[in-house]
């Protein structure tokens, strides 16, 4: 028991160390999805994308490496299930791409600038892990299994042991997984890097490169905490690496049931962000308090809140958790979601920008005179 309690400590504690380096970069270089997307839709500027690239490009590369070193087996995550959610990533994907843009940000986003002092974000946060954890095991979750029914098993239809597209590949090429894993993962993340590094104004500024290069370490680095640091004959930790959306659900629970509940991977990493973006607002004299200034700033970010919850959930991940943890591992699934996202992401932006939702909200919220 007390070996078990140490281990749990141990990941807990290197799981918090590794969300203080998240959260302290993520603030001190602005590094978010949704606001990436922005930049391209809106100002034709790809520095964030890139960095956000980038990103994904170290973690594929890095969390590859570890695969092939023996370190870890990534088909025990989550992400390389032989029953492809197909549909969940779809329209859990749309969901939150659109929804963290009426909430002002992604889940990652939200904790940073909760550490930053953003009360919005605290609202956002609460409701948001509220929805997931309806979602995974509440009212929604029967929605959520119907979704499910769609599933395809891959091991049944295709003979597949994984939804791994490297797996994939292999198949058409008949050839063993693990003999094209590197190839594969230095052909994709090369492809990605000169993508990025061919913008000379990405070159340029070194902030969006050392975003994309630490935030895209961490991913592998929680790979190992949980695969090699966690591991256990008797009771393995869950293979696991950042990702934002149900530990939040979990961070809220853990927090209200204390006593009773067990510590893990991703409550660690979303205290040790939050606190890592509180020290770097406070250390580069940034932090500073901000409320909702009005009734409708603050039902747009509700409804945000909650349709990013049910999302997140729905696509088994977040920008993050999906859109560079679950690409690391070269899931299908994860590409869906990932796509999907995006194409939420964009939708809400153009929503907003033609002000369809805060009209719509203003016209059903409205009290008469």
């Amino acid at each position: 028991m007390e070996d078990e309690l140490s281990i749990t400590t141990l990941i807990a504690t290197a799981g918090f160390a590794a969300g203080l380096i998240f959260g302290a970069t993520a603030n001190k270089t602005n590094f978010c999805t949704m606001g990436a997307v922005s930049d391209m839709v809106f100002m034709g500027e790809s520095n964030r994308f890139r960095a956000w690239m980038l990103a994904i490009a170290v973690a594929i590369l890095g969390s590859q490496a570890l695969q092939v070193a023996g370190q870890v087996e990534l088909s025990e995550s989550i992400y390389l299930s032989s029953n492809l959610g197909w549909l969940g990533a779809i329209v859990g994907g749309l969901l939150f791409g659109f929804g963290m843009t009426m909430a002002g940000g992604c889940g990652n986003k939200t904790l940073v600038r909760i550490g930053g002092g953003n009360l919005k974000s605290i609202v956002v946060f609460m409701v948001m892990g509220i929805f997931a954890y309806m979602t995974l095991r509440g009212l929604i979750g029967l929605a959520r299994l119907e979704l499910e029914k769609t599933n395809i098993n891959l091991a049944e239809t295709s003979k597949l042991e994984t939804s791994s597209m490297v797996e994939m590949v292999a198949r058409l090429m008949n050839a063993e997984t693990e003999s094209i894993r590197l190839a594969m993962a230095l052909i994709i993340g090369g492809a990605m890097l000169v993508y990025i590094f061919k913008s000379a104004e990405f070159r340029a500024s070194p902030p969006d490169m050392a975003a994309g290069i630490i935030i895209g370490l961490l991913v592998p680095a929680g790979w190992w905490i949980t695969g090699v640091l966690g591991y256990d004959d008797f009771e393995p930790t869950q293979l696991a690496s950042f990702t934002f959306i149900s530990p939040t659900a979990e961070t809220i629970q853990y927090l209200m049931t204390f006593t009773g509940s067990t510590i893990n991977f991703g409550i660690a990493t979303v205290g040790g962000v939050i606190a890592g973006s509180f020290l770097m607002a406070v250390s580069s004299k940034t932090f500073y308090i901000e409320a909702f200034t009005e009734r409708s700033d603050m039902i747009r970010h509700l409804i945000g809140a909650a349709i990013m919850g049910v999302g997140g959930v729905l696509a088994l991940g977040c920008t993050i958790g999906q859109g560079i943890t679950g690409m690391s591992t070269l899931s299908f699934g994860s590409l869906i979601a990932l796509l999907s996202i995006l194409f939420g992401a964009v939708w809400g932006l153009r929503a907003l920008e033609e002000d369809s939702v805060l009209g719509g909200l203003k016209a059903v919220f409205s009290r008469a005179d």
